[in-house]
């Protein structure tokens, strides 16, 4: 149960397979999508696979069900109450706590990745728990707009990946490409680092094309890796060295910057 909450709630987590007692392993959380689980992003992140090749662990908790208080998964909405998105803060501490008990945990390196509805929830996450995270992604997110609360200062200034779609990135009834501008606006002025990356494939699954051998979304991962907690505020080594080699082309540091594929690739998967 959590925070009182007369249910209970699920999520997974994965290491490698080869973890080693003793191991201090970043941490990924991973918030899913409207119609998505738990295990759908388990296995359109292709997590195994990951967690074994850049060595981290992954928490992959499962939204709630529509009687169980929301709307859309996770609070994020404005018709969300203030009680609703403290009950799931509390529920990031239960599952940190749990696997920080269980395994070797760098408490450096712990992060957060949400697409569509749970890259709404992340952003949201961050003004409540920015504290305890050295960085985060914003897949199809954002914040404000009127349906989306605003976004809340966080404690902690830490670097960010927002990520869209393009002008056509609609699901529902929000505008992820406003909505993530919205977001991009509040961590400029709160002099956060922004990596700023625009797909222009609608609202669908980035079409990362890694190099070979990477695992299939590597920048994810990466900006985990490269985005310890203790950078100073507006920090990035891409500052200085530019994009890894696994960012695709359609991606820049700060807002404004990123060059949209020429073209539309027409896929919507709202």
């Amino acid at each position: 149960s959590v925070a009182g909450q007369n249910y209970d709630r699920t999520f997974l987590v994965i290491v490698p397979d080869d973890y080693q007692p003793g191991e201090q392993l970043p941490v990924m959380f991973m918030w899913h999508w409207l119609g998505g689980s738990g295990k759908d992003f388990y296995e359109r992140a292709e997590a195994q696979i990951a967690v074994n090749e850049k060595r981290f662990i992954a928490v992959i908790p499962d939204g709630r069900n529509s009687d169980q208080g929301v709307l859309f998964k996770w609070p994020f909405s404005i018709l969300d109450s203030d009680e609703q998105l403290e009950a799931e803060f509390q529920f990031f501490d239960d599952m940190l706590s749990c696997v920080h008990e269980q395994f070797g945990v760098d408490k450096d390196c712990v992060g957060s990745v949400g697409v569509s509805a749970g890259a709404l929830f992340t952003d949201q996450l961050v003004g409540g728990r920015g504290d305890r995270l050295s960085s985060f992604l914003s897949l199809s997110g954002g914040t404000g707009g009127g349906t989306v609360r605003p976004f809340t200062p966080p404690a902690h200034k830490l670097p960010a990946l927002v990520l869209w779609g393009g002008p056509n990135d609609f699901c529902v009834v929000i505008n992820f490409q406003d909505a993530s501008h919205d977001l991009e606006k509040k961590l400029v002025e709160g002099g956060h680092f922004v990596e700023e990356c625009v797909h222009n494939c609608n609202h669908s699954t980035p079409p990362f094309d890694v190099p070979d051998g990477m695992p299939a979304f590597a920048p994810l991962w990466d900006f985990l890796f490269d985005h310890p907690y203790w950078l100073k505020a507006g920090e990035s080594p891409y500052n200085d060295f530019g994009l890894p080699p696994s960012m695709p082309s359609w991606c820049a540091v700060g807002v404004g910057n990123a060059v949209p594929p020429p073209g539309v690739c027409d896929k919507n998967e709202c």
